[in-house]
């Protein structure tokens, strides 16, 4: 493990993330971002921000920051615009180091030439929705939302990562976590037994298969994928350094789903799931999950994120019936604060933000019909 990774383990107070990763940086410099690791250390009574520094010894808080230069008409090639991905990562509660983590991200963006900085940590504005009778919302919420916006943070319109997600425990054991799933949940894991699926561990050579059912899921439910290149690159590289596993349900031999989940820091997450139309109905994917949480809880995580919830509870979001099915493996719902951008140079801001829906969208519906062409050949 990197000297980076190994800080932002221990970081006091913080919940490490799998994409503040060394790797994950490195997954993403393939794609045009350039990372920077910054650090905050104690310092007398207060903290100094710098470029990590493993000498330096264990940090108080820690960001990796992704930069992408802009290079499109009416922009500076000396603009840029940062994402810093589910971080920075300290003690929100720490009122001193909160606030001078954020002036310092300012400082740092003004310097970069940013248009904007991103940020979306992983911290929770409440457990469960507002309306269920295991809500609790985060005391501390009203007092970081307060210190963002005195700085001229707001609430982001391009939510990169899930706002909201689904977590399970893994302290109790096996059989006390199959208890807490829904009556039907549990039903369908053992259907799935009885049908004849299977769960194996997928290996680097299953890499082509595993993008080629993603493609097909992604046409199947209507959600835009990137290159196979890109995903076949990162999960390789995640695969072989031990931080993430792929499971495949099969049936007589054939493959018909699988999931990717990766691991770091005592946490397990759900991020790539993919299926295909055959032998649906013997329900591979409740077995799929199970056996995730298994793995998960063996490998020592005291968490499995389940990765994305519906922003509100009403069964007219797109994510209801994926929450549905989460919620049955007895799941909690973890409200966050989601993404909040600090604009730098607001005019350039208000342009690039207005600009960017429209190139998504193009760029949206190409990659529908490429992935629609990969599919069909």
């Amino acid at each position: 493990m990197s000297s980076w990774d190994q800080a932002i383990e221990h970081l006091p107070g913080a919940s490490a993330h799998i994409f503040q990763t060394e790797l994950w940086a490195q997954n993403k410099a393939q794609t045009g971002w350039e990372p920077t690791y910054l650090a905050w250390y104690p310092q007398d009574e207060s903290y100094s921000c710098s470029v990590y520094q493993p000498e330096r010894g264990q940090p108080s808080a820690a960001a990796l920051i992704l930069r992408r230069r802009v290079r499109a008409a009416g922009f500076s090639a000396r603009l840029s615009v940062l994402y810093i991905p589910k971080g920075p990562l300290l003690d929100w509660t720490n009122v001193l180091l909160r606030r001078t983590v954020l002036a310092d991200l300012e400082k740092f963006a003004q310097k970069k030439g940013g248009i904007f900085i991103k940020i979306d940590p992983d911290v929770p504005s409440s457990t469960g929705y507002p309306s269920q009778e295991n809500y609790q919302p985060n005391p501390h919420w009203n007092e970081i939302r307060n210190d963002l916006v005195q700085r001229n943070w707001h609430p982001s319109k391009e939510q990169i990562q899930f706002k909201n997600s689904v977590a399970i425990d893994l302290a109790p054991s096996e059989e006390e976590l199959l208890a807490g799933m829904k009556q039907k949940t549990r039903y369908n894991i053992r259907l799935a037994e009885r049908k004849g699926v299977g769960i194996r561990t997928g290996s680097l050579d299953d890499l082509p298969l595993l993008y080629q059912m993603y493609a097909e899921t992604s046409v199947r439910d209507g959600f835009v994928i990137r290159t196979a290149s890109y995903y076949q690159s990162t999960w390789r590289a995640f695969i072989q350094n031990g931080k993430a596993e792929a499971l495949i349900a099969e049936v007589e031999g054939g493959p018909i789903a699988a999931v990717i989940i990766f691991r770091f820091a005592g946490k397990a997450w759900y991020i790539y799931g993919m299926s295909r139309d055959a032998h649906r109905e013997k329900m591979p994917n409740h077995l799929l999950q199970w056996e995730a949480i298994r793995r998960a809880k063996a490998a020592g995580c005291t968490t499995y994120d389940l990765w994305g919830a519906p922003d509100a509870l009403v069964d007219t979001d797109p994510l209801w019936g994926v929450y549905r099915f989460k919620e049955g493996l007895g799941g909690k719902v973890i409200c966050t604060m989601g993404a909040w951008d600090l604009p730098i140079r607001p005019l350039f801001y208000k342009l690039y933000t207005e600009t960017l829906p429209r190139i998504l969208e193009r760029m949206r519906r190409r990659g529908k019909e490429k992935t629609l062409q990969e599919v069909r050949q």
